[in-house]
C-alpha cells in the first residue's frame, strides 16, 4: 500500500483516510459551507485532476474528492477486489462516513459506471447526478474499445488481465504522457509539474490493479448495467457534460434517467475537461445545483 501522506496538495484542503472493509481510501475536503459535491476521477487520472475546480467549488459549498481504490494514495493491494461494484461500494462507505446528506455527484470518463451503479443502487445518498465525457457499459463504451471503428486501443490493453502490470514497469511515463497527448488540446492544461504527479501515481506493477479493474469492467458486465437502469434508473436531476464527444456523455445519460437529463456542450477543449477548462466546469456545475439546492431548500 502506498504511503498516504499526500506528495501534493492544495491551501484550504485535507486529506484523509478512510478503511473501507481493509482497503485505504485517500480523500481530500475542502469548503465549509454549501451541499456537499463529491467529485471522481477517470483515467490517467487521480484527485489532483480536479486541483483548479476544487477551489472554485469550494467557495459555496463543502468538495470532496477521492482516489478510487488502486489509483493514487489510496490502497492498490493486488488482492483487493477491483469490481465496479466494489468501487460503487466504496462511494457508498464515503458518503456515510461523511455524513453530510446526499452529494452533487460528478464523474467523468471511465468512472461513470461505477458512479451510476452507486446512485441507482442508492439513491437516497445521491442529489443530483453529473456525468463529464463518460458513458458506460451497454450504452456506449463498448463503441470506443473498437480499434476498427476510431475506438482506441488502450480500452482493450487495460482490461486484459495482468496485461498492464507485466508489460508498464518501466514505462509508466510512456503510456501517461501518451495518453495526455492525446485526450488533451488546450495548451497548459496540464503542466509537466502535473504530469510528474500523474506518472507517480501510476508508477510500480501495484499502480494499474484499479485501472485494469475498471476498464475490464467494460469486458465482464454481461448486461448487468443495462438490466440496472431498467430495473432503477437515475431519479435524481441528471447533467451531462460533452466536450469533444457531443452528445456521447447526453445520449447515454438519457438512457439511464427517468426524466430528461440537462445537456451542456463546452467548446474548445478536448476530454479532460476539468484539468483544461476547470472555469467553464465550475461554472456549468453551479448553475445545474444551484436551483436543486434551492427547491431542497424550499422543501424542508
Amino acid at each position: 500500500m502506498p504511503s498516504l501522506a499526500p506528495t501534493v496538495t492544495l491551501p484550504g484542503a485535507t486529506h484523509h483516510s478512510l478503511d473501507v472493509a481493509g482497503v485505504e481510501l485517500h480523500y481530500v475536503s475542502a469548503g465549509s459551507t454549501g451541499s456537499p459535491i463529491l467529485l471522481v476521477h477517470g483515467w490517467p487520472e487521480t484527485w489532483w485532476a480536479f486541483r483548479q475546480v476544487i477551489p472554485l467549488l469550494a467557495r459555496t459549498h463543502r468538495v470532496y474528492t477521492v482516489d478510487l481504490r488502486g489509483f493514487g494514495d489510496s490502497s492498490t493491494d493486488a488482492r483487493n477486489d477491483y469490481s465496479e461494484q466494489a468501487f460503487a461500494e466504496d462511494l457508498r462507505a464515503l458518503v456515510e462516513h461523511l455524513d453530510v446528506g446526499p452529494v452533487h455527484l460528478l464523474a467523468q470518463d471511465i468512472s461513470g459506471g461505477l458512479a451510476f451503479t452507486f446512485a441507482a443502487t442508492h439513491p437516497g445518498a445521491v442529489s443530483s447526478f453529473i456525468g463529464v465525457e463518460t458513458t458506460f457499459a451497454g450504452f456506449g463504451l463498448e463503441m470506443l474499445a473498437d480499434v476498427n471503428n476510431g475506438g482506441s486501443w488502450h480500452l482493450g490493453f487495460l482490461g486484459s488481465p495482468g496485461i498492464p502490470q507485466l508489460m508498464l514497469d518501466g514505462h509508466e511515463r510512456d503510456l501517461v504522457e501518451w495518453a495526455y497527448g492525446v485526450m488533451g488540446t488546450t495548451p497548459d492544461g496540464v503542466t509537466s509539474a502535473d504530469l510528474d504527479e500523474f506518472v507517480r501515481a501510476y508508477t510500480g506493477p501495484d499502480a494499474w490493479h484499479g485501472s485494469a479493474g475498471l476498464y475490464r469492467s467494460l469486458f465482464t458486465d454481461d448486461g448487468r448495467t443495462k438490466a440496472l437502469a431498467e430495473s432503477s434508473p437515475l431519479p435524481m436531476p441528471v447533467l451531462a457534460v460533452d466536450g469533444p464527444n457531443f452528445p456521447f456523455t447526453a445520449n447515454s445519460l438519457r438512457q439511464v434517467s427517468t426524466g430528461e437529463p440537462t445537456s451542456v456542450r463546452i467548446e474548445n477543449v478536448g476530454h479532460l475537461v476539468a484539468q483544461e477548462v476547470p472555469d467553464e466546469l465550475a461554472r456549468v456545475v453551479l448553475g445545474f445545483i444551484e436551483p436543486i439546492d434551492a427547491a431542497a431548500a424550499a422543501a424542508s
